[in-house]
């Protein structure tokens, strides 16, 4: 892939931000109605955890209406990980999108009766699979806590190599953690 195929800076602001099929899963802008189960996520320990918080409604309400404007302004894309009965079921997200540059973070989180269902790594095979082919990003990274190895497998087991740990990297709620960081390729097969 040469830089002329990577998605320029501006292409996603006069787009909408599309809806991807995965394996069982879909992956769906995030809608107010969804107000309810992110609530629950963020009350959730082993979300709050990892993700350093918990939200209100009003909090939940004020997080989903911020969606679009970063999807426009191409800081960020998130999107609801939800069943065929279109049930939230987590979240997939494009953290720190640098398209100029052809990367992004991924972040990702599943609710309790979700878990086990190997829910985060078909979103993350969807998410990764539109990233590398339509959005032509050239590398996508995932770091998490070493002490999170639920995300540890996820990321092993849809192919993002294990690249090191970046030590004291993130402040959590009980101190700052080192990070194990993975990555996948748009050359990986």
């Amino acid at each position: 892939m040469l830089i002329a195929d990577v998605i320029s800076p501006g292409t996603l602001t006069g787009t909408r931000q599309p809806t991807l099929a995965g394996d069982g899963v879909t992956l769906r802008p995030w809608r107010l109605a969804d107000q309810p189960a992110v609530v629950e996520a963020y009350s959730d320990p082993g979300i709050q955890q990892w993700h350093c918080r918990s939200m209100t409604p009003d909090e939940a309400a004020a997080w989903l209406a911020a969606w679009p404007e970063r999807w426009t302004t191409e800081a960020r894309a998130g999107w609801a990980v939800t069943t065929g009965n279109d049930e939230v079921a987590g979240q997939i997200s494009l953290r720190n999108l640098m398209l100029a540059d052809g990367q992004a973070e991924v972040s990702y989180w599943v609710l309790p009766a979700f878990r086990g269902h190997r829910i985060a790594p078909r979103a993350l095979a969807a998410l990764t699979g539109w990233c590398f082919a339509t959005l032509g990003l050239h590398r996508l990274e995932v770091r998490h806590s070493v002490r999170n190895p639920a995300s540890c497998r996820v990321a092993l087991r849809s192919g993002f190599t294990a690249e090191g740990v970046q030590r004291g990297a993130v402040l959590h709620a009980d101190g700052w953690h080192d990070m194990h960081l993975h990555a996948r390729l748009a050359t990986d097969s």
